[in-house]
Formats: C-alpha cells, sequence, structure tokens
C-alpha cells in the first residue's frame, strides 16, 4: 500500500503530518511571488519542509490510513512500520528516496539525512487550480516618460476644470430662483380656491358664492377661504330647523353644501362636538351650516380659529 498517497491527503488539511519513527512534514505559507528577471507570476502557496526531530506517533497518519482502508488502527500503525524500516534500508544503501508530489530524501557523505521539497507541489487549498503564468514587459514602454508627457496637459485640465466651476457657480443659483420663487409667491398660481383633502368627505363647491356673497353684503376677514366638501354618507334622520340669523350678527359657517343630508351629518358632526349647529339657507339652493354666532367680529374669529383644523374650510360671515 502506498503510504505517501495518505501523507499528500493530510498535507492539504493539516501543517503538520508527523511520520512514526521518521520525522514530520511541516507546511510553510509562502506569499506570491514575482521573478522579475523571468517575469513570472507565482501563485501563494503552501511549501513542504522536514523535521527529522517530531517523529513521535500522534496517531493521525495511522488513524487515516484505518479510516480511508478499513482496517484496524493496529494494522495500519504496522503499515506505517514497515514502510518506514524500507526506507531507513534504501537511505541506508545509498539510494535516493523519492516521496511522490512531495519530495526526496538521501543521506550525504556524513550520514545525515537531506531533504529537497518539490517545488511545483502546493498544498494550498486556497490556490488550488492556479498555475504559475509569464508576463512579458510591453517593448518601448516607460512610465517616467509616459509621465512627462502628460505632465503638460495638467495646465489645461486644470483650467477646463476651473471653467465648469464657474459655470456651476452661476447656473445653481439661477436654478435655486427658478425653483424657490414660484414656491414662495403666487406668480404662477392660478385664481382657484383650494379645498380640503378630508377623508371624511367629497368636493361639492358653491360655483356662485362669490355673487351670493356680494348680494348679501358679505364682510369676510383677510383669511384664506376653503369650502369644505360634502359627505358621501346616509342621510342622518335628524331634523334641524332652518333659522334666518339676526341681521349685524356674525355667523362661523363650517361648510356650505347643494346636498342636506350632507349638510345633516356635518351638523351631526357639531353637535358630538358640543356645539348647538344651524343650518342657513342660501338663495341659490345651497345649504350653509352654522356652528355659532357671535355678536362681535374678534369672538367669531377665534371660534373660527379654534375649530379650522377639525373642520378645514371654515368661515365669517358678517349678515
Amino acid at each position: 500500500m502506498d503510504v505517501t498517497a495518505y501523507i499528500r491527503e493530510l498535507l492539504f488539511g493539516n501543517d503538520c503530518v508527523i511520520v512514526p519513527g521518521f520525522g514530520a512534514f511541516i507546511g510553510n505559507y509562502t506569499p506570491a511571488q514575482i521573478d522579475s528577471s523571468s517575469g513570472t507570476f507565482y501563485p501563494p502557496s503552501k511549501k513542504i519542509s522536514f523535521n527529522r526531530s517530531l517523529n513521535h506517533n500522534d496517531g493521525l497518519l495511522a488513524g487515516r490510513i484505518s479510516a480511508s482502508s478499513g482496517m484496524n488502527f493496529a494494522d495500519a500503525k504496522s503499515l506505517v512500520e514497515e514502510f518506514i524500516s524500507g526506507v531507513r534500508k534504501k537511505l541506508e544503501r545509498g539510494e535516493k528516496v523519492i516521496f511522490d508530489n512531495i519530495g526526496s530524501f538521501v543521506n550525504n557523505q556524513e550520514g545525515s539525512l537531506q531533504f529537497e521539497p518539490d517545488k511545483n507541489a502546493n498544498y494550498l487549498l486556497d490556490s488550488y487550480g492556479l498555475e504559475p503564468f509569464h508576463c512579458v514587459p510591453v517593448a518601448g514602454f516607460e512610465i517616467r516618460k509616459h509621465n512627462l508627457r502628460n505632465a503638460d496637459k495638467d495646465p489645461v485640465r486644470q483650467a477646463a476644470i476651473r471653467r465648469a466651476l464657474w459655470r456651476a457657480a452661476i447656473i445653481v443659483p439661477l436654478l435655486g430662483l427658478v425653483v424657490a420663487v414660484p414656491l414662495k409667491t403666487n406668480l404662477f398660481k392660478g385664481k382657484v380656491e383650494s379645498t380640503t383633502l378630508n377623508p371624511l368627505v367629497n368636493a361639492e363647491f358653491e360655483s356662485n358664492r362669490k355673487a351670493l356673497d356680494e348680494s348679501n353684503k358679505i364682510n369676510i376677514p383677510a383669511e384664506t377661504k376653503t369650502t369644505t366638501p360634502e359627505i358621501k354618507k346616509p342621510a342622518v334622520t335628524e331634523n334641524i330647523p332652518e333659522v334666518k340669523p339676526h341681521a349685524g350678527s356674525y355667523i362661523v359657517i363650517t361648510g356650505s353644501f347643494k346636498s342636506r343630508e350632507n349638510a345633516d351629518t356635518q351638523v351631526k358632526m357639531l353637535t358630538e362636538e358640543g356645539f348647538s349647529p344651524e343650518i342657513l339657507t342660501s338663495d341659490n339652493g345651497f345649504f350653509r351650516v352654522c356652528a355659532i354666532v357671535c355678536g362681535d367680529i374678534q369672538t367669531a374669529t377665534e371660534k373660527k380659529d379654534s375649530i379650522i383644523k377639525k373642520f378645514p374650510g371654515t368661515w365669517v360671515w358678517k349678515k
């Protein structure tokens, strides 16, 4: 049986493989190298050296033979001893003993054991499949001449960079103004009243409210007026009386609806908030929901500000 095959197998996964009574093979990591004279690149490798002082039996080699061949450990140990005995006899006769893909042994003139590793053997698994290769330098290429030739082009490139920076310094502020002016002013805003996006209601606008307000002498403070869209819900069974406000009073209106059902729904919401709402009928047939009637503009404005978050589009109407 070829014991060297088991030694090679163990060298791939171990840095030290002891052959009892003979010595130990040691794996040493060697980084990638370049031979500049020949232009050869060598991958990382694990080179093998030999230490004759480490010859005790650690059971590694015999255990691998036993596990691979199926023989018991004692027979595997005897097999290793017979193999080493044959190697020693060859060395004593002056013969050269070769361990395939590992190295060779020979006794020198002084009788000392000499080991010569196989330079082509690589037991580093991370370098599996990597082979040395040659790379011939490009003829006529000198890095110093290349750098000197490009050094003359640096001022031109720097000038181009400066021009690009100047252009960016002018264009970027102009772009900022183009974006900021429409956002900060009403320059590009259409004359369309905004409406709420309240998910509880669907938009319903009073198209002729401006004409109606002028006919009723509306005096609304300088706040942005929005209309509360109507709610598409089932009709409320409550009957809210329609009233006419007293002249000279300030009325807080929370919404104007074409449908009486939607007006009744908002009345119910105001009632749950603690108000005593009323429904006012305008000349154009819309139903305006009155949250509260105040005697002065200051009180009406305060009431409007207190509920405008709950009922967006609330405004003050002077009757």
